[in-house]
């Protein structure tokens, strides 16, 4: 049992340490370069923050660990939380690659279906943690 659970987070490490290094470097990039005019377009009066967020994050392909540094830093420069969710959930739930490989088992009129309902329920969510918070 120790052997196939050492076996199996190796196997894991290898998926993922590429991603979780890129997700830092674009964190600490965004750290460092972001303008603050920026994040304060993104903040919680804008309405059209979360939609954009959710755009953005749909091209960008990483999991949901790798993409942690790029949301601390979006926070910290003051990022709307319900934007930087729903960036965040974006990129975990319908980032480009994710429907290139839904396409191999849905049809296009099914993706689209799929991609629509979670694209407004992200986005939704995003307003009402927006609102909240």
């Amino acid at each position: 049992m120790h052997q196939y659970a050492t076996t199996e987070a190796k196997k894991i490490i290898a998926e993922i340490w590429k991603w979780v290094f890129l997700g830092v470097g674009i964190g600490a990039l965004f750290h460092g370069f972001f303008p603050l005019q920026w994040a304060e377009t993104l903040n919680s009066d804008n309405l059209f923050a979360v939609p954009m967020a959710v755009i953005v994050g749909v091209p960008l392909y990483s999991d949901e660990v790798g993409v942690i540094p790029l949301v601390e830093a979006m926070l910290l420069k003051g990022v709307a939380v319900g934007t930087t969710l729903a960036f965040m959930m974006s990129i975990a739930a319908i980032s480009l690659p994710e429907l290139l490989i839904l396409k191999k088992v849905m049809h296009w009129r099914a993706l689209a279906l799929f991609t629509g309902i979670v694209a407004v329920s992200i986005t939704l969510v995003g307003l009402l943690f927006n609102l909240i918070f």
